[in-house]
């Protein structure tokens, strides 16, 4: 019997903060090189959900990451001042010195989210937003991760951008075998890219791929509103 491993088994986990439950008995797994995308209205704890899972907040329950596990990480919001006078390539060997990353490897990250090396001598505040997005998935990168967690990565990104950094997610799960956990409010892209999907409502949450998940009674009953998204054909 062929049985596709895990990356990661969660069971039961629950997470209180401030006297509320943000999160409540959540069980779900995730298969090693798939992408799971994480949907759900504001506030129903979707950024929460990835800060328990890499150990950020306490939780209670069970989180179980594969024994090979190396975690990359690319928050929703990074607090740093983008006029701050730091360049791209200051911001990348900061990582490279925590993660003990070699120069190869920075080259090596670079290529894989396709920026040039120039780059590096540009200051983070000139950067798009497209390319600041993609310069955080190299700073992720380092390290050698096999496990990508990326909340709302596109959030404030041009179209051009956007479409940029979905092929960098794409190439990295086809060529590295990288797993994503993908927190989205695009469900195009949802539809598109994702093995499967949970949706963290307030009444409920699922979990199942995207041609279940995301069907218009399913998303209503989730956003509480009637919702339609449109899938773009490839280019």
């Amino acid at each position: 019997m062929n049985v596709t491993a895990s990356a990661l088994d969660v069971k039961a986990l629950s997470v209180r903060l401030g006297g509320t439950d943000v999160l409540h008995d959540l069980t779900f797994s995730v298969p090693k090189a798939s992408c799971l995308a994480v949907i759900g209205p504001n506030g129903v704890g979707k950024t929460v959900l990835l800060k328990a899972l890499i150990g950020a907040l306490p939780c209670t329950g069970e989180i179980r990451w594969a024994a090979d596990t190396v975690l990359g990480y690319v928050p929703q919001k990074l607090d740093i001042e983008r006029d701050l006078p730091l360049t791209a390539g200051d911001f990348l060997r900061a990582k490279a010195a925590l993660s003990k990353a070699s120069s190869a490897e920075v080259s090596r990250a670079l290529r894989a989210v396709a920026l040039d090396e120039s780059m590096l001598r540009q200051p983070i505040g000139s950067l798009s937003g497209g390319q600041f997005q993609r310069l955080l998935v190299a700073f992720a990168l380092l390290g050698q991760p096999n496990v990508l967690l990326l909340d709302e990565p596109a959030a404030g990104v041009d179209e051009p951008g956007q479409a940029q950094l979905q092929q960098v997610i794409r190439r990295l799960q086809d060529t590295e075998g990288m797993t994503v956990l993908l927190v989205s409010h695009d469900l195009s892209v949802v539809y598109r890219h994702a093995d499967s999907v949970l949706c963290l409502g307030r009444r409920r949450t699922c979990l199942g791929p995207p041609r279940t998940v995301l069907s218009p009674e399913m998303l209503q009953e989730l956003y509480g509103a009637a919702l339609s998204y449109h899938v773009h054909d490839d280019t």
